[in-house]
């Protein structure tokens, strides 16, 4: 049984009001299925609080007419009644939404639904968190440092936050992150933990890895691999920037639940093999290869029959601003075909930098679209009558096509703009 601290018991007591009280009462639940004996301090939470889709505001019509206090109480805090819900007093910011605020339309969203979350925005900076609305709120303005302790929703994220920070979070829920916001605890237990961050399963990087195409298939297969274990990786010669890390936690973390990954003498806790380890020995060695590289990259590609592509999908994870320049260099005084549609998307935040560059401008000026705060897969939205979608992330490739019944191609953010100008797929692995 969890073990409280006094300010933790005063909560539970009703002394912060009813609401932390709630969150009390469902953190203390979650720790004692964990076993977990204690709760840590955190003053990092990115999750959803207290939005809502119009089926759930319908759904909760009868309280409050559905509201924010309504669905923060009964779905997120799991409440049995309605209570006023204060500020926040964590830090907390609020992860992607469903639509764009500009271009709902774009999107096939209904004004009803843009209304909605619309209100629920207001509701969300009324109550002190963060709107930054994206995936990739390392790239918007919350950047933990290394053994912070943090609650965090969104499993690209999480992963990043894990390896490439050494930030301290497990993939919480909508309802653990909402409780944290309220109290600034979550349970100590798995990656908050020095013993559990150590490496399990040792992956031997046989062929040189440095496009962004190649870590984005070696983070595919990784995950694929070792499935929710800590893979240790050796033999990477290239140092990767931000976008490569994003891509290949993002694909490790879809095909396999990998939270995090130590690459050796890249990421910040793998100085060395041994450390990386914490002294155990890899559970198993596994080889990628010129054979492995291959067959990812057919893996990827196997439900891509089609060559005509019709819809090109860009920013999953959320497009960092230097991704963005790129695709505005490769499109600059070019023109989409006709039959294509071009979607990227980004938080807020950078497409702003795009605004503010000419970035945006350019690429709408070649017939694209850039959009903010969700993707095709989270707003479930495609190009209507799309059939065949162009895409350089490995993780939309494996979400996307299964969730909109569409055929998917796979290959650099190159080949899906040589893609979006002719119409049609000629990637090929080089």
């Amino acid at each position: 049984m969890v073990k409280l601290a006094d300010d933790e018991k005063a909560m539970l007591d009703g002394k912060g009001g009813p609401a932390k009280q709630k969150a009390m009462e469902l953190l203390v639940k979650y720790a004692d299925a964990l076993n977990c004996e204690r709760f840590v301090d955190t003053n990092n939470i990115a999750g959803v609080p207290g939005s809502s889709t119009l089926f759930l505001k319908d759904y909760y019509k009868d309280f409050n007419g559905g509201n924010y206090e309504a669905i923060f109480s009964l779905f997120d805090l799991d409440s049995d009644q309605v209570v006023p819900v204060p500020k926040v007093t964590a830090y907390s910011c609020h992860l992607q939404g469903g639509v764009d605020p500009k271009e709902w339309d774009t999107l096939g969203k209904s004004r009803e639904v843009f209304e909605h979350q619309q209100e629920d925005e207001a509701a969300v900076a009324d109550h002190g968190i963060q709107v930054m609305k994206t995936c990739t709120p390392y790239l918007a303005g919350n950047v933990p440092v290394k053994g912070e302790h943090c609650a965090w929703m969104e499993s690209s994220a999480v992963v990043f936050c894990n390896s490439v920070i050494g930030g301290r979070t497990n993939t919480e829920g909508r309802e653990s992150t909402s409780a944290a916001m309220l109290t600034g605890k979550i349970p100590d237990w798995g990656f908050h933990r020095d013993d559990y961050r150590r490496g399990t399963h040792a992956i031997e990087v046989k062929v040189p890895i440095e496009s962004m195409l190649d870590w984005g298939m070696l983070g595919y297969f990784t995950g694929y691999a070792v499935e929710e274990n800590i893979p240790v990786i050796t033999g990477v010669t290239y140092q990767p920037n931000l976008i490569r890390h994003k891509h290949f936690g993002a694909a490790a973390a879809s095909s396999g639940g990998v939270e995090l990954y130590h690459m050796v003498g890249i990421t910040p806790e793998a100085p060395s093999r041994e450390v990386a380890f914490g002294g155990n020995k890899p559970v198993e060695t596994i080889a990628y290869g010129p054979a492995e590289r291959r067959k990812t990259y057919e893996m990827l590609n196997s439900v891509g029959t089609d060559e005509n592509v019709d819809f090109v999908m860009l920013g999953c994870p959320h497009a960092s601003i230097e991704q963005i320049w790129e695709v505005a260099n490769l499109l600059e005084g070019k023109k989409i075909s006709p039959s294509t549609k071009l979607w990227l998307f980004t938080s807020r935040s950078v497409k702003s930098m795009a605004d503010t560059n000419g970035y945006t401008k350019t690429i709408r000026a070649a017939g694209g679209t850039v959009l903010t705060d969700t993707c095709s897969a989270i707003g479930l939205a495609v190009p209507k009558g799309t059939k065949v979608v162009a895409l350089d992330s490995a993780k939309q490739t494996h979400y996307l096509p299964a969730m909109m019944g569409i055929e998917a191609w796979f290959g650099t953010t190159k080949d899906c703009i040589d893609a979006a100008l002719t119409g049609h797929w000629h990637g090929e692995l080089r």
